[in-house]
């Protein structure tokens, strides 16, 4: 259907239990798991269906297990519904389920990638070094005015565009904290620190992006079956021989959702399934476009509320 994009959730959205119930129903749900843990080595698919939580959040057991999920859920979908997308999109690390989805990747590249990306990331700052803040009700020009102000040799600078009057920044812990009492003072909304390891999407992370760069060198990237819209630049892109690039840039840059979401509706869009752990990208389409519908895929309740072709 031509009104359709199938949308994959990033880092966050984890939690004990995803895929279990899909892997118990459907065979092409099982099959994924299976794949992954073979692919790594290790059993994947016990930490995604029983946890621990803390291991869970550990970064580089994150990003294989939310992409392992949401192919799962992805597979039953296809086999399932028989809806078809007109365009994919996915939060940071799930650009690279999306990418799965459209063929570029195969499921145990992507698993094997995204692995070595989130110990990269996880390795490019020392724990403590960095932060990433939610900035509220503040708009794009007065939030770079901040971090300009906040950095006295630092960096801080916006990380993720997620919805209108959300925005997150990432850098030095300092710098961070200091970009949130000067948009407090400034009579802003809320701010809050985000519990995570590392100051993703910022400059802090170019040695994971070199490190990223050369192991990406090695995958085969394959044509793509529908337009990709991307993270780094919020248009679709349909060019395989750009999607080394555009996933190395992503690493330092911000994701641009809430743009993202704005062109996938000028581009017909009507119809936005997360595929995937959690809701947490259905609430943002929500707050950034009223017109299109949203549904999300983690479950057989979610599949079975899905539209009818």
């Amino acid at each position: 259907m031509s009104d359709i994009a199938f949308i994959f959730p990033g880092q966050g959205s984890q939690n004990a239990g995803m895929g279990k119930e899909l892997a118990a129903n459907f065979k092409v749900a099982a099959d994924v798991f299976a794949e992954a843990d073979e692919a790594l080595g290790f059993g994947l698919s016990r930490l995604c269906f029983e946890g621990p939580a803390e291991e869970l959040k550990l970064t580089a057991a994150t990003q294989p297990a939310i992409l392992t999920a949401s192919v799962a859920a992805l597979r039953v979908v296809q086999v399932e519904s028989g809806l078809t997308p007109a365009y994919l999109a996915g939060h940071s690390l799930g650009e690279y389920s999306a990418l799965v989805a459209a063929g570029a990747l195969s499921l145990t590249d992507a698993v094997r990638t995204v692995r070595s990306r989130g110990t990269f990331m996880q390795e490019a700052v020392p724990v403590g070094v960095g932060a990433m803040a939610a900035i509220l009700s503040v708009d794009a020009d007065n939030l770079a005015e901040i971090c300009a102000e906040a950095a006295q040799g630092e960096v801080v600078s916006p990380a993720n565009f997620n919805s209108p009057g959300q925005i997150v920044i990432a850098g030095h812990a300092t710098a961070v904290n200091r970009a949130i009492q000067i948009a407090k003072g400034r009579g802003f909304g809320k701010s809050m620190l985000l519990p995570v390891s590392a100051p993703f999407h910022c400059s802090l992370m170019k040695p994971a992006a070199d490190r990223l760069a050369e192991v990406l060198d090695g995958v085969a990237i394959n044509a793509l079956s529908q337009p990709l819209v991307t993270n780094v630049e919020a248009l679709a892109n349909a060019d395989s021989g750009r999607v080394r690039e555009l996933l190395v840039t992503q690493v330092c840059a911000p994701v641009r959702w809430a743009q993202s979401v704005e062109e996938m509706v000028r581009l017909g869009v009507r119809i936005f399934i997360e595929i995937g752990p959690g809701k947490v990208l259905s609430g943002l389409v929500k707050r950034i476009s009223k017109e299109p519908a949203t549904f999300n895929v983690e479950d057989v309740a979610g599949l079975k509320s899905l539209p009818v072709v």
